[in-house]
């Protein structure tokens, strides 16, 4: 199919797609107001209810929407097992014809609450690519299964310090691993993209004596956050090439390429960016010029974690950071391993995720959104 989402999907398509997938399985709804296709994927269920965020976003097709929603939820299956949480990868697509807003927007949003609630908690969803709080404090007025929303009258947190936490947890484990000591006084760090995450972290590692280098598209952004933490601003056309101890990918994806790679002046790159190599391949030239990794479906997952608490009813905050930190120590696990075997850390993270889904959960399995809205003391110990 050629047309835009919208026209009639290619059924053809759409099977070719799944033909060879071998996941849980995938919701496809066509919402005719609006001519959006779409996609819930639930992609792996072995440690938990399929669970990630919901993406709005113009595809060229609604196969390209599909095809995005089972990568992104095959990642998220990665995710949760690298960090040995009970939850499954999952993912929602709404593939729209052009952006939308006001009724239209908010209607595509209960009408997709709807379809959640068809699914009887088998899929929980939350902020992500085009999507924001404020849409899933909407999608919350008819559905209990978005993450980081605490029912109809309150509203939603952001999950971005959290990240931000996780992420400056990875980077200390990284660069304890790299340099032999955690302390991160007098590194050199280039924060690439000082948004919603980068912001806080830059904050952080500021804090810890970092000498802070900030890019972003909006240079006027990274100004203000380089004023803030004393930091020092570099053009984004020429990021990947500066000299820094650590790059830190905060903005879009698939900025590691063979490319970019060749090109590296870091010996770490530790970020909150999804997607962040091209191809898996990326990760071996990493590691041929000596640059240590850490996989970013890891290191990101901070927000996702919390969240997560936060809808088992674990919502104090020094418990949340304390959990979300032991993002480090995984990550220190990974290296160690990664070095043991002789391998990248991206396919170590992979071996341990892969691990972790063979075992299966810990402790008792639980299937759906709806048996966790009042856990038992301990469950997520």
């Amino acid at each position: 199919m050629t047309g835009a989402p919208g026209a009639a999907g290619d059924v053809g398509g759409i099977e070719a797609l799944l033909s060879d997938w071998d996941g849980v399985g995938v919701v496809v709804r066509r919402d005719g107001p609006t001519g959006t296709w779409i996609f819930v994927v639930l992609d792996d269920d072995t440690l938990g209810p399929p669970t990630g965020g919901c993406r709005m976003k113009v595809y060229p097709t609604p196969e390209d929407g599909l095809a995005d929603g089972l990568r992104l939820a095959r990642g998220m299956t990665y995710k949760w097992a690298a960090m040995d949480f009970p939850f499954g990868g999952g993912k929602s697509v709404l593939a729209v014809p052009g952006p939308l807003d006001g009724d239209q927007r908010r209607g595509l949003l209960l009408r997709f609450g709807a379809l959640l609630n068809s699914l009887g908690g088998r899929y929980g969803t939350g902020a992500d690519l085009g999507t924001s709080v404020d849409d899933m404090k909407t999608i919350a007025e008819v559905t209990p299964y978005v993450i980081g929303v605490h029912g109809r009258d309150h509203g939603p947190m952001d999950p971005s310090p959290f990240t931000a936490l996780g992420v400056f947890s990875g980077i200390q484990a990284a660069v304890a691993h790299r340099f032999g000591s955690e302390d991160l006084g007098g590194r050199t760090v280039l924060v690439e993209g000082v948004g919603a995450v980068g912001d806080p972290l830059a904050r952080r590692l500021a804090r810890a004596g970092v000498d802070l280098l900030l890019a972003d598209v909006d240079e006027e952004r990274a100004r203000r956050v380089a004023e803030a933490t004393g930091g020092a601003v570099v053009r984004s056309g020429g990021v990947t090439a500066t000299p820094c101890d650590v790059y830190a990918p905060c903005a879009v994806g698939a900025t590691l390429s063979s490319e970019t790679v060749s090109g590296l002046e870091c010996a770490i790159v530790a970020g909150a960016a999804n997607n962040q190599l091209a191809r898996p391949s990326d990760a071996d030239l990493l590691h041929e010029r000596g640059i240590l990794y850490a996989p970013d479906f890891v290191i990101n997952g901070g927000g996702a974690m919390a969240f997560t608490l936060i809808y088992r009813g674990e919502d104090q905050l020094e418990e949340l950071e304390s959990r979300v930190s032991a993002i480090g120590p995984r990550l220190a696990e990974i290296f160690e391993e990664a070095t043991r075997t002789g391998v990248t850390p991206w396919r170590a993270a992979h071996a341990l995720a892969e691990r972790v889904l063979a075992r299966g959960p810990q402790s008792g399995r639980v299937s759906s959104f709806e048996d966790m809205r009042s856990p038992p003391p301990g469950q997520l110990s």
